[in-house]
């Protein structure tokens, strides 16, 4: 695992952050089965480290833009859990007062611009707000997750000739998880997915994505140079999503192997990974991280039953924040 130069509080708070991305999804995920969310949602599981990693690296001014999986996202941009289930189950105290959902929740107040739920959507809102930080000349930076799927979308090529034209501070972030929806990445992208944007002379980077040591070290770096007006970047970045394409993709033999699945979790799992490197440099021992976990779960289920017992929206704001005063 990669070292980064930094204290004990960054990597707790790494592993920390890790741990409740995890822990949100898998209240999310019961309370979609208890059928008490709704709609569907994605679960990000498995693919902390990127995250996590990332956000790290940045600061409330800096931006992000999330996709149709972005609890993620949210969490490691600096959200609160009450606010993220109020959001989940359509309360008045979430994010976006019950409107947006699992696949539109927004925190722009820790600059998460929104996830969104159309594939690629996101490209073109992450360059816009590149370009706002140069004609503003202001230095902060805007990172764009987006899955491997997303870079079937024209959208991207467009942006990306723009960022490389006007050297925007935009770092693009490929999540590649193996999968689009159903069908393996290697079946849907012809060649490299790095090579994308190097033919528009963008500097691009592969990385493990399950090392959040490594991610957040080279985010730094690619963050600090894009704020002196070296950007664009582009990261792809090798993970792996432990459940289906969404909640509801619970048979998936016919894409997938269980022993594939089995693999990445018991070898490759971000979170147990980063613990055991904790553990081995002595900057945490296993009862310090067994008290952090339960602490995490605990704040997880106080969140949901307030949320449960949380107001939702009155009708009468069934136009509010909907059009342009």
């Amino acid at each position: 695992m990669a070292k980064t130069k930094t204290n004990t509080e960054d990597y707790l708070r790494m592993y920390r952050q890790m741990v409740r991305i995890r822990t949100f999804e898998d209240n999310a995920n019961q309370l979609y089965l208890s059928a008490k969310m709704p709609g569907l949602t994605h679960m990000y599981s498995g693919e902390e480290a990127v995250a996590v990693g990332i956000c790290e690296a940045l600061t409330d001014d800096d931006r992000i833009t999330s996709t149709h999986r972005g609890h993620g996202h949210c969490v490691a941009k600096g959200a609160e859990f009450k606010e993220m289930f109020c959001e989940l189950l359509g309360k008045e105290e979430g994010y976006c007062r019950g409107k947006g959902g699992s696949m539109h929740i927004a925190d722009q107040s820790h600059g998460n611009l929104g996830a969104n739920a159309i594939v690629g959507g996101s490209m073109g809102i992450a360059t816009g707000s590149a370009l706002r930080a140069k004609l503003q000349g202001n230095d902060d930076v805007t990172v764009c997750f987006f899955g491997d799927g997303a870079t079937a979308q024209g959208l991207m090529y467009e942006v990306m000739n723009m960022a490389a034209l006007w050297k925007l501070p935009v770092i693009y972030a490929c999540e590649n998880n193996g999968y689009s929806e159903y069908t393996k990445t290697d079946e849907i992208a012809a060649g490299s997915i790095t090579a994308r944007a190097e033919a528009f002379g963008i500097e691009a980077h592969q990385i493990d994505g399950q090392d959040v040591l490594a991610v957040n070290a080279l985010t730094r770096k690619l963050v600090d140079r894009a704020r002196k007006g070296e950007g664009p970047f582009f990261i792809e970045l090798m993970t792996y999503r432990y459940h289906g394409h969404h909640v509801g993709d619970i048979n998936r033999e016919y894409y997938r192997s269980k022993d594939e699945e089995r693999d990445w979790k018991d070898n490759r799992d971000p979170i147990v990974r980063f613990r055991a490197y904790l553990v081995e440099e002595g900057i945490a021992s296993e009862d310090e991280i067994e008290a952090m976990n339960a602490e995490i779960e605990t704040d997880a289920r106080e969140a949901v039953a307030y949320a449960e017992a949380a107001r939702y929206p009155d009708v009468s704001e069934v136009d509010m924040h909907v059009y342009a005063d």
